[in-house]
């Protein structure tokens, strides 16, 4: 595929295509990121962004997970410090390529330089906006039922407790807690 068109002029990019990574489009200001999958016509959404570098890193784990080391990744060197899906299925590539992404995030936020875009661009992106982003914390911790692990515990009963009777509370009748089952 030439960069060129045939007039000889540069190609530009489709409307809303980063010049510079691959799998990711800007799109209501944001920056979006999908692949498709291999031998197949369908996409795996990745996700949804505030700067081009989480967008392509997140592009990135999903690309290394579907093709290996056959893909065409955006930071080539990054790609063994970026979190492994445990199965090729699209829910796990989604929440690696959304903890790489944030992991990105809060690199960029703890002032270490993003890495250098590929072909000597300057860094399209913005780390300022890094205050206004979302962190998705389950995806970070690599606890996708967080908060439905969290809301099961305050479904469940509190600890059976065998206290010794206490002989400073007048309402203590016979040693039983409040919490007492038996």
């Amino acid at each position: 595929m030439s960069s060129t068109s045939s007039g000889g002029s540069p190609r530009r990019p489709a409307a809303g295509k980063h010049p510079v990574y691959r799998g990711i489009r800007s799109r209501s200001g944001k920056w979006v990121s999908e692949i498709r999958e291999p031998r197949k016509t369908t996409r795996i959404w990745l996700g949804t962004y505030p700067t081009p570098e989480m967008a392509a890193t997140a592009y990135d784990v999903a690309a290394f997970a579907l093709k290996g080391s056959e893909a065409v990744l955006n930071f080539p060197d990054h790609v063994y410090s970026y979190p492994v899906p445990s199965s090729s299925s699209p829910a796990d590539i989604r929440a690696a390529a959304a903890a790489a992404a944030a992991a990105t995030a809060i690199k960029a936020e703890e002032g270490e330089k993003p890495a250098a875009e590929p072909g000597g661009g300057d860094g399209g992106g913005s780390a300022s906006a890094a205050g206004d982003e979302f962190i998705d914390e389950e995806a970070l911790f690599d606890m996708p039922n967080l908060l439905v692990d969290m809301a099961g515990g305050m479904l469940m009963s509190p600890p059976r407790m065998k206290s010794p009777p206490s002989g400073d509370s007048p309402e203590n009748s016979e040693g039983e807690s409040l919490w007492s089952y038996d």
